[in-house]
This record gives structure tokens, C-alpha cells and sequence, in this order.
């Protein structure tokens, strides 16, 4: 029996890259997971069906985020899936969006569009969640390094996303404390996803860049992160809540 058999969990932006890496290690663990997508139905399918494939259990649920009753509408569909309200032990709340422009260019329908998904989706689909969730639950919120240094200072507009999701970790672990529910973020560094290849991949020297930045050398995995997470969700990761963790390689050392 895996360490989280008999425990269900919900992965948003879970179809594809960290997302996927996150449900298809919870799945392995034994953890009944719903792979949530925004729009790539096909993608998430696959995650369900490698988990499966692997000996887990899955099902995909499709919700937009970022758009009025997002939130809602994912735990209607979720309660639909597993037989009614409650019934959950894990909430990983990965899904996010990046910008596209500097802070010079950006303007305000992508400024609040980055906030909408990065930022207001989190905090509802955990409002509504922590109704659902079972005491000795899980919250883990994907951050990123950015929050916590002005590497890439261009990008402040989605830092600041994050660093908002920091701050809803904190007090929100605070909160749901009592009940032995435990808040934490993970913050990935550049992490090999179809998100980022492209970029990387197109000369040697932006791949070796990007692998200097960290002190293990190397270009992170998404399984890199899947493992945190995975150990924070389970028995003994109980005593860490309300907790940002670097999970850059060493790239903010």
C-alpha cells in the first residue's frame, strides 16, 4: 500500500509539466487524484492515463481559471466526481501563468489576468476547499524563486503574484492550524517543462546559463518538485506548515 492510499487529492494544472510530474508521483503514493486542466482536455487524459497505467487512480476535471466562479465551479465538479461535498485530503494548487512582457510593456488586462489566475484562483479554490478538506489535510501553493529575489526583475508583475501566494501560505497555515491542516509553498527555479524548453533549447549557451544559475548545475525536473511536494503532503511532513521552501537547486544560495 502506497503512503497516501486511501487519500484524495486535487492537482490544478495538473495535465501537464509540474502538474503532471505532482499527480503522477501522488498517484504512485497510492492518493486517488483529480488531474485538473484549463483547456487541454487531451493532456490531462494522458496524466490520468499514466497513472492508471502505473496502478493508480485518477479522473480529469476541466475548469478555466482566472474568470468569475472559477472556484466554484471546480468543487461543484469535483463533488460531482466523488460522490458529494468533502472527501478531500490534498489540495495542490500549481496551476499559474507566466507574463509574456516586461514590466516596461505590460499592460493592465495582462497585469490582472496574471492576478486572476496566480493569485485570486489559489485563495478561493482553498476558501471552498478547506470546507472539504478532512482534518490532517494538505495545502501546498506552487510558488516560484522570483518571489524572494530580483534575478529576473522584468518578470516583477508575476513575482508579485507569487509573493502575494507567500504571504496567503503563511497566514492561511495559521488559520487552518487547529484542525491539523498544513500550508506550505514550494518555490521551483527554471525547471525543464514544454512551458520553458523552447526558450532553453535554443542555443547550448542559454541551456548552460540557465543550468549555472543553480548550485547543482544542472536544469531542474519536474520530478525535482514533484518529491517536495510529495513529501510535505504525507505523515512526515506533518510538523512543516506555513513554510516557503526554496526548491530553486541552490539557484538563490
Amino acid at each position: 500500500m502506497g503512503v497516501l492510499a486511501g487519500k484524495t487529492a486535487l492537482v490544478t494544472g495538473g495535465s501537464r509539466g509540474i502538474g503532471r510530474a505532482i499527480a503522477e508521483r501522488l498517484g504512485r503514493d497510492g492518493a486517488r487524484v483529480a488531474v485538473h486542466y484549463g483547456t487541454n482536455e487531451a493532456a490531462a487524459k494522458e496524466t490520468v492515463s499514466a497513472i492508471e497505467a502505473a496502478g493508480g487512480e485518477a479522473f480529469a476535471l476541466g475548469q478555466e481559471l482566472g474568470v468569475p466562479g472559477d472556484a466554484e465551479a471546480l468543487w461543484a465538479s469535483f463533488d460531482a466526481a466523488v460522490g458529494g461535498p468533502g472527501g478531500l485530503d490534498i489540495l495542490v494548487n500549481n496551476a499559474g501563468i507566466g507574463a509574456s512582457t516586461s514590466f516596461a510593456e505590460i499592460g493592465e488586462e495582462e497585469y490582472d489576468r496574471l492576478f486572476a489566475v496566480n493569485t485570486k484562483a489559489p485563495f478561493f479554490l482553498a476558501q471552498l476547499g478547506a470546507e472539504r478538506l478532512r482534518d490532517g489535510g494538505r495545502i501546498v501553493n506552487v510558488s516560484t524563486g522570483l518571489s524572494r529575489a530580483a534575478v529576473m526583475p522584468e518578470l516583477m508583475a508575476y513575482a508579485m503574484t507569487k509573493g502575494a501566494l507567500d504571504v496567503f501560505t503563511r497566514n492561511l497555515s495559521k488559520l487552518l492550524g487547529p484542525r491539523g491542516i498544513t500550508v506550505n509553498a514550494v518555490a521551483p527555479g527554471i525547471v525543464d517543462t514544454d512551458n520553458t524548453s523552447a526558450r532553453l533549447r535554443e542555443s547550448p549557451e542559454a541551456w548552460d546559463n540557465a543550468a549555472a544559475l543553480s548550485a547543482l548545475g544542472r536544469v531542474g525536473a519536474p520530478e525535482d518538485i514533484a518529491d517536495v511536494v510529495a513529501f510535505l503532503v504525507s505523515h512526515e511532513g506533518r510538523w512543516v506548515t506555513g513554510h516557503w521552501i526554496d526548491a530553486t537547486g541552490g539557484s538563490l544560495a
